[in-house]
């Protein structure tokens, strides 16, 4: 039975992949029309427009290759004349972000939990004259680019927390400790090693109810919002059984707050809020449009302030319904609502630059909300019984910007839709392996146990 089981969800598996690849063949005659117009236009602009004199630049080194952050940050520094080195792991080795006009140079690395991750980037800094890394971290990565800033900072900056504050950060409890103790607004939390702990927890005492985060990096389990108590005290012992909380793998137990959800993006240096942007969040964040909101910024200003953080790192808050804002988690790694500056003249300076600025940078008044068009046009043809959700997607294509195309640099649209997501589908179907969606934002599938 268990057999057949499995031999059902392997032909699931391989169904779901060709029919995407057929969908990803259908689209290609179409992106391939826009890329060659678009390279037309670039190279006929580049001919006729004057060169701008550099009169100082830096070598730039990023990681994170496959995502688009890491690419819009790329675009960002190169356009401010500086020289830029993309690096990502060697299972990405054909990301579409290498064809970039933006990248000078394209190297593959050992993943960064490997042995010898360090010593790598310490040989591309040598090798390439690199004066500042700025890691786009995975959540896995995050730690580790922690780790190398101290074996890279005797030879180049390093644009990254610390080892000892990146866990701290990356750690949804010692993260509420640390707010706690700075008396910034928090949820209610609890520590949680043992399942039993929930299962005798008091929540008659309680008027809120509550939800289970994995402490780890859960990619699958993250989005899984089951409020507890459940109604039935069985269907809370069985969600609860279901879930892999042990001493080794701690879950936090945190107070639910009903209300809008917000996600932001700072880069910080010696504790100072260089630059800031947030937008409303949702579980699977696809869509940036910022919004201007100063309870948020005040917080963040004070967090980073406190702890005179340098790097980037990224909050998701919830204000409840009667205004007072929570910060729920933190990331120290670059968020993809990065992406709302894609036409800002001064990223560069929010990163290199030692003197202070007036105010944050934030996205231009001009800068139209960043999505992904393969995902608007999925989402479209999944809503088409629906009228609303249908007009819904065609204003986001209207009124926005895809986040990887760029007229001035159109090749990565191209290779990441039709060369780097086919190129993942097709090894994880000679594999027969699963997958649970794409993700055109990351560059990657997302898999169960994954990154």
């Amino acid at each position: 039975m268990l057999l057949e089981h499995k031999n059902i969800n392997r032909a699931m598996t391989v169904v779901k992949t060709l029919a995407v690849l057929v969908l990803l063949q259908l689209a290609f005659p179409f992106n391939l029309t826009l890329t060659s117009v678009a390279l037309l236009r670039a190279l006929l602009v580049k001919t006729f427009q004057p060169k701008k004199p550099v009169t100082s630049f830096k070598t730039i080194l990023i990681s994170g290759g496959k995502m688009t952050k890491a690419l819009q940050l790329a675009r960002s520094f190169h356009r401010a004349g500086h020289r830029v080195i993309l690096i990502e792991s060697k299972k990405y080795w054909l990301t579409g972000h290498r064809f970039s006009w933006d990248i000078a140079r394209f190297y593959t690395v050992p993943n960064p939990d490997s042995r010898g991750y360090a010593e790598a980037l310490l040989d591309i800094v040598k090798r390439e004259n690199v004066d500042v890394y700025v890691p786009v971290c995975s959540p896995v990565a995050s730690y580790y680019d922690a780790l190398a800033k101290q074996v890279l900072s005797p030879h180049c900056e390093v644009i990254h927390v610390d080892a000892d504050m990146a866990m701290q950060l990356d750690d949804k409890y010692e993260f509420w400790k640390i707010a706690t103790s700075l008396r910034l607004s928090v949820p209610d939390s609890y520590y949680i090693t043992d399942p039993q702990k929930v299962l005798d927890f008091d929540f008659s005492r309680r008027s809120h109810k509550y939800i289970l985060k994995s402490i780890a990096y859960d990619s699958v389990r993250r989005l899984d919002l089951t409020l507890l108590p459940c109604d039935d005290p069985s269907a809370t012992r069985s969600f609860i059984k279901d879930l892999p909380i042990s001493e080794k793998n701690p879950w936090i137990m945190q107070a639910f707050v009903s209300g809008q959800e917000y996600c932001t993006h700072s880069t910080v240096r010696d504790g100072e809020l260089r630059m800031h942007c947030c937008c409303k969040s949702s579980g699977f964040q696809v869509n940036y449009e910022m919004v201007h909101h100063p309870e948020i910024e005040a917080w963040v200003k004070q967090f980073v302030g406190s702890l005179g953080l340098t790097g980037q790192v990224s909050f998701d808050f919830m204000q409840a319904l009667d205004g007072t804002i929570y910060a729920i988690e933190c990331n120290p790694r670059t968020h993809s609502a990065i992406t709302m500056f894609y036409n800002h003249p001064h990223v560069s300076k929010a990163y290199l630059d030692r003197q202070p600025l007036s105010a944050p940078i934030q996205p231009l008044k001009s800068s139209r909300p960043t999505y992904w068009l393969y995902h608007e046009l999925w989402r479209f043809i999944t809503n088409l019984n629906s009228w609303n959700k249908t007009l819904q997607r065609v204003k986001i294509i209207l009124n926005g910007k895809d986040a990887i195309f760029d007229w001035e640099d159109p090749l990565p649209f191209l290779m990441v839709h039709h060369l780097q997501i086919p190129l993942l589908l097709l090894e994880n179907l000679i594999r027969l392996k699963g997958w649970i969606r794409i993700d055109f934002n990351i560059g990657k599938l997302v898999e169960s146990a994954g990154d």
